[in-house]
């Protein structure tokens, strides 16, 4: 049966390998992977830059004449990874630190911020044939995608998972501790926030990898993908 292009929804909470799989399912069929958590890392990235983050205060007023100015963009490198560009300049890396981790919450929060980011993911499918992930991709900016997944683990095993990731671009400061509080207080503020609470649509698959391999996981969403896809 032929296959038609779709839209690929994943959401879910903090550091559950969301964005390994959308990488992994965009790369097996030839779709564009579009990371929406490095958009609001970037912006946030930019807001530590040019100190408008003082404790846990954004400085609003200030963000909201700045934010038509914040241009986020992706580009494959030459490990045919996506990289993360804010403003023209490859950001990849300083957005994964926990100084990012430990702020972007409370600018993901924020309404203009939301809707800025929205408007231009919206704008990236055009044609369809896209993997997005983040927190509110089935249920705000494409409420209408053909396949939508939910992807949860509990909070140790995120948490582990993000400190090996951590150690293994050579942070030997981090401690297991404060990933793992970093990750329980993103929870809390992704679903109580009043601008589009993380939560699971009503027509989202519900996946919990908590204990499946890589390859399991990527098994089920790519039998997921070849079923909508031909629906």
């Amino acid at each position: 049966m032929k296959q038609k292009r779709i839209t690929v929804a994943i959401d879910g909470h903090s550091s559950c390998g969301k964005s390994t799989m959308a990488k992994a399912l965009a790369k097996r069929v030839g779709y564009a992977y579009i990371d929406t958590g490095a958009m609001y890392r970037a912006v946030t990235l930019y807001c530590l830059e040019h100190d408008m983050i003082k404790g846990e205060e954004v400085n609003k007023p200030r963000l909201r004449r700045h934010i038509p100015k914040i241009e986020i963009t992706f580009q494959v490198n030459e490990e045919g990874k996506s990289d993360t560009y804010l403003n023209g300049k490859n950001v990849e890396k300083e957005i994964r630190g926990m100084e990012v981790s430990n702020k972007v919450s409370l600018v993901s929060a924020i309404g203009f911020v939301r809707r800025a980011m929205v408007a231009q993911q919206q704008a990236m499918d055009k044609n369809k044939g896209i993997v997005m992930d983040g927190r509110d991709i089935g249920t705000v900016v494409f409420p209408d995608a053909e396949l939508k997944v939910f992807i949860t683990a509990s909070a140790q095993v995120r948490a582990e998972r993000r400190f090996k990731e951590l150690q293994s671009k050579g942070d030997t400061t981090t401690t297991f501790e404060e990933v793992l509080a970093n990750v329980q207080e993103r929870d809390l503020l992704d679903s109580t926030r009043k601008e589009s609470p993380l939560r699971q649509a009503d027509d989202a698959l519900l996946l919990d990898n908590s204990n499946l391999t890589l390859e399991e996981q990527d098994e089920w969403l790519y039998q997921r993908f070849v079923e909508a896809a031909t629906r």
